[in-house]
């Protein structure tokens, strides 16, 4: 990709949809590499320019904010670092990826394994909820410690009293537990549980989100191509770009939005 091409801010705005200004603050922020300027202090961008600001804009679909810090660190020279935020950006989905993976895991196996019914409609005290599992009471003291059951406490008395989302919950982590799921996986599955409803809402939820994971896949797989066409096509333009910054050549066709 050569740098011959001089190109105004508003002639990039064009090409992206964005204001001018959008323009001159994505240089400023290194989104950009930097612009030569004329004695008259107008930017004079070329094909370089052009190349980023499309590569930014296809990344930036889908790897959102990140997507900026990429470009910044491409632009100071560090292609390595800019590379391993790429990599960061596709672990962190990886990760979203597995949790949703072992929610749709744990709701298959509750619907396998029928609640018991409960001794009463009423609270149950942690001896009784550690019956009705098979578990030890010690257990459940563990599971509330790490955040995933937070039982009510009884008026005068203190003791904990588990209402029947409490219990069916503890059901839920002791099915997990048995399946060898660790904690960091089983509270997305309860927090989605809670904030959905039900299992079948859940359920439901999990599958969309699925989906929206898959799209935004493709969509980063995109962005990375386009990233990857940029490195190979304007190594020798970001060095013109750099050299060229601070030239004093002659201004171009006055424009009011050229500056």
């Amino acid at each position: 990709m050569t740098n011959d091409r001089r190109l105004r801010p508003v002639d990039l705005a064009r090409l992206a949809g964005v204001s001018p200004q959008q323009i001159r603050n994505y240089e400023d922020a290194g989104v950009l590499p930097p612009a030569a300027r004329t004695a008259s202090g107008y930017r004079v961008f070329g094909e370089v320019h052009r190349g980023a600001l499309l590569a930014y804009r296809t990344l930036m679909r889908g790897y959102g904010p990140v997507a900026a810090d990429i470009m910044r660190t491409l632009h100071t020279g560090d292609v390595p670092g800019a590379l391993a935020l790429v990599d960061a950006a596709h672990a962190a989905l990886h990760e979203e990826r597995v949790s949703l993976r072992a929610a749709s895991e744990a709701l298959e196996l509750l619907a396998a394994e029928p609640p018991a019914p409960l001794p009463s409609s009423g609270g149950l005290r942690i001896g009784e909820v550690a019956v009705l599992l098979g578990v030890r009471t010690s257990a459940l003291r563990v599971w509330e410690g790490a955040g995933l059951l937070t039982p009510g406490r009884e008026r005068g008395t203190g003791y904990r009293s588990y209402a029947p989302a409490d219990v069916r919950d503890a059901r839920l982590v002791h099915t997990l537990r048995r399946s060898h799921y660790l904690f960091d996986q089983i509270r997305p599955v309860l927090e989605g549980l809670r904030r959905e409803g039900g299992s079948a809402a859940l359920r439901a939820a999990v599958a969309s989100r699925g989906k929206a994971l898959t799209a935004r896949t493709r969509i980063m797989i995109e962005g990375a191509g386009a990233l990857h066409a940029y490195l190979d096509a304007c190594s020798d333009g970001l060095t013109a770009a750099r050299t060229e910054t601070g030239s004093t050549a002659d201004a171009p066709e006055p424009d009011s939005a050229a500056r």
